[in-house]
């Protein structure tokens, strides 16, 4: 028996919430700790995981050794982990456990339509409990949508449908689901703090304070700044207590009800084009949020002339844009954006986005 275990950290949260930002933020400040990633991504494209390769910029000097899987970062894309425990999720905690000498911490970020409860309980496993233990669940939360009722940031047709609708309250794929989420949180990280009033963050407090026990912390943070003895060294053991954690999915289950994930009410799909000009690309992406329910669009534009890759993230109608890393040689210089939403059409989608793009020249 190990005595000292390899702490994991599992972040959890909505669609758009901030995880990875949080995260990067972990990275860059987690000075000469050895830390693998695991990242499971909804959908096509693993933006996430690309994401957390290249940020911080500087982390290659000052943050984090991020020990390496195929190029740095473990991947699992091929469906929520609440439903691939036992075919992906053990597969490569086993791997990691084989390389346990050369680990300091574990890092966890699930997609934002999975529920954390199962992956907790995986560390119960004889030869996952052996040498690893969960630190913390920390869920991350979007402050202005949850004090805005939405408990995501959806501004859109469907959840203004929603709002109007009472009936429409008990759909699992958003407020059950975060339920679920904050369930079985040992730490909740309310994002954009800065976009909260105080009536607001008294609204957030009191959504929080009915749905965790009073020993659970609730912090406000901003662009997913937040110290790393905050994160890091909670040593709550989750993986002793989450069988006591009873959750809307577990109460489906019981029932003999239809085992239906919130992804399942989502469509997903990839557009991969050519360079574009920014300007366009941004402003048809803006038109785009504001007439379809586009629940979060994320990923890569190339710009002619421009060494650097420029980064965009939409939830609900709100775009960030920045650039991250230069483009790499051997790469294909594309742009790439993987949209998740409800009734979204990739063919019109696309055609709207190709106006953007830069024609080739002889």
């Amino acid at each position: 028996m190990q005595l000292n275990k390899i702490p994991a950290t599992v972040v959890t949260g909505f669609l758009g919430s901030g995880k990875t930002t949080l995260l990067s933020n972990v990275l860059k400040q987690a000075a000469g700790k050895r830390i693998a990633v695991i990242v499971n991504e909804f959908g096509e494209l693993d933006i996430d995981a690309d994401l957390l390769r290249s940020c911080p910029l500087d982390c290659e000097d000052e943050g984090a050794n991020v020990v390496e899987g195929q190029d740095g970062i473990y991947e699992l894309a091929n469906g929520c982990i609440c439903c691939t425990v036992e075919e992906e999720f053990l597969p490569v905690m086993q791997q990691l456990v084989e390389r346990r000498d050369d680990i300091d911490h574990i890092l966890i970020e699930t997609s934002g339509l999975a529920l954390p409860k199962p992956l907790v309980q995986a560390f119960n496993w004889p030869e996952i409990k052996q040498y690893c233990t969960v630190d913390a669940v920390i869920t991350v939360i979007d402050g202005p949508a949850v004090a805005g009722g939405r408990f995501a940031h959806d501004v859109d047709k469907v959840q203004a449908q929603r709002l109007a609708d009472e009936s429409l309250d008990h759909d699992p794929s958003l407020q059950e689901l975060l339920d679920d989420q904050l369930s079985a949180a040992d730490l909740v990280i309310v994002s954009k703090n800065d976009l909260l009033s105080e009536h607001e963050r008294g609204q957030v407090t009191d959504v929080v304070a009915k749905r965790v026990p009073e020993s659970v912390k609730t912090s406000y943070i901003s662009n997913g700044e937040a110290p790393l003895d905050l994160l890091l060294g909670i040593d709550a053991k989750a993986e002793e207590r989450i069988d006591q954690v009873h959750n809307h999915h577990d109460h489906h289950h019981a029932h003999g009800e239809h085992h239906d994930h919130a992804h399942d009410h989502f469509d997903s799909f990839v557009i991969s084009i050519g360079e574009v000009d920014s300007d366009k690309l941004q402003t048809i992406l803006k038109q785009l949020l504001s007439q379809h329910a586009i629940y979060r669009a994320k990923g890569f534009a190339a710009l002619p002339g421009k060494p650097m890759r420029q980064v965009l993230q939409a939830v609900g109608e709100r775009l960030d844009v920045h650039f991250d890393r230069l483009w790499q040689a051997e790469e294909a210089r594309k742009t790439q954006l993987v949209f998740i939403g409800k009734g979204i059409d990739k063919a019109s989608i696309e055609a709207e986005l190709l106006q953007a793009q830069i024609a080739e020249t002889a």
